[in-house]
């Protein structure tokens, strides 16, 4: 098989492309530049898109002795990524980035890229498992629960897991530093990247304000009383309990949380964590990791947060909708967010939330 492993300038990228030549696969390295401007984006190890992490792949793919190459993927990641994060909070809501970036980067443009240059897949360092049944491919969670990746790979559709390899998937995150140490890969203790990518400091609500600017207006309670004020309501998020900077305290003494964010009167609605518990959640712009589920009512799990615990649900489609009834509440859920179905480790499917109730 002919194989593009996508190389992030980690070690779990790095095993990953090492694995799939071992099994004797004809692999090319790539790294994707994300960026026309790399100096804008932080160097060091917090990230995953760094000049940096381009040679740490680099060097990686030296050892395995693999063809290493550098795709510009600059025009794709800000259009589809970085204007979609900025869209969706200007709009109150609140987007998963890395989600975003497996949908529409690596096994979007880059798999179609692949094809077109008759490669057959692309494999990554992505911790999920793909199964090939008689219905097509399945995505199933990894081994490693502490890792799993299942839940941002779930906008993924059959067709673009036909073309995707997760040579991670049985494998624990220590035995991968312990196999990249005995490979001598340099990067063998190298830290996972936690933030998001394009943030130069780690400050989301900075980085919006920067470029949404920092308009006053007012926190208010569900009467409509103001308790205080912000400086762009898009930077909070739904479930939010910290830096409020609320001059009304509550009468009772509770601490209040985020209820939603109004972009259009640019406002803040705060209450208590009780008004937070959410019994249905529905969703759009649904994907099916599998077979498409038919119409009526199913049982599975509803998850909602890329490390999140699974809650008993039931689901239904209406063929343009995707809907979960929970057995019991969840709390904090925005708009913007994933919904991920799983009927036990298997992913049926995902949407964007749009409505909860």
């Amino acid at each position: 098989m002919k194989v593009i492993a996508a190389m992030s300038g980690g070690v779990d990228s790095a095993v990953a492309a090492a694995r799939m030549a071992d099994a004797g696969h004809e692999v090319i390295g790539v790294h994707l530049a994300l960026s026309a401007n790399p100096q804008k984006y932080r160097s060091g190890a917090r990230g995953c898109c760094t000049i940096e992490d381009s040679h740490d792949a680099r060097r990686a793919a030296d050892i395995i002795g693999i063809p290493f190459y550098i795709w510009d993927m600059a025009e794709e990641f800000h259009e589809g990524v970085v204007q979609n994060f900025l869209s969706e909070y200007s709009n109150g809501k609140t987007p998963n980035p890395c989600l975003r970036c497996n949908e529409k980067i690596k096994f979007e443009a880059v798999l179609k890229r692949a094809r077109a240059m008759g490669y057959d897949a692309v494999a990554t360092g992505h911790y999920a498992k793909r199964v090939d049944s008689e219905n097509g491919p399945l995505l199933y969670r990894a081994d490693d629960p502490n890792k799993d990746q299942s839940y941002v790979l779930a906008v993924l559709t059959q067709e673009q897991l036909s073309g995707a390899l997760f040579p991670l998937g049985d494998t624990v995150k220590s035995d991968v530093r312990k196999e990249a140490h005995e490979r001598g890969f340099s990067l063998a203790q190298k830290p996972d990247s936690h933030d998001i990518c394009f943030v130069p400091s780690g400050d989301n609500a900075g980085w919006l304000r920067d470029r949404l600017g920092s308009e006053t207006g007012e926190i208010v309670d569900e009467e409509g009383a103001v308790l205080g004020s912000h400086k762009g309501a898009y930077t909070y998020t739904v479930g939010q309990r910290r830096g409020l900077g609320l001059t009304v305290p509550a009468e009772d003494g509770r601490a209040r949380y985020v209820l939603r964010v109004e972009p259009v009167n640019n406002r803040v609605v705060v209450g208590s964590r009780e008004d937070l518990a959410i019994t249905e959640i529905s969703g759009i712009d649904v994907k099916w990791c599998g077979p498409v589920a038919p119409h009526g009512d199913h049982r599975g799990f509803a998850q909602v947060r890329a490390h999140g615990t699974p809650a008993p649900c039931a689901y239904r489609w209406d063929g343009q909708r995707l809907t979960a009834s929970l057995d019991l509440p969840l709390f904090g859920l925005a708009p913007g967010q994933a919904l991920v179905i799983y009927e036990g480790n298997r992913a049926v499917g995902s949407a964007t939330i749009d409505r909860t109730h």
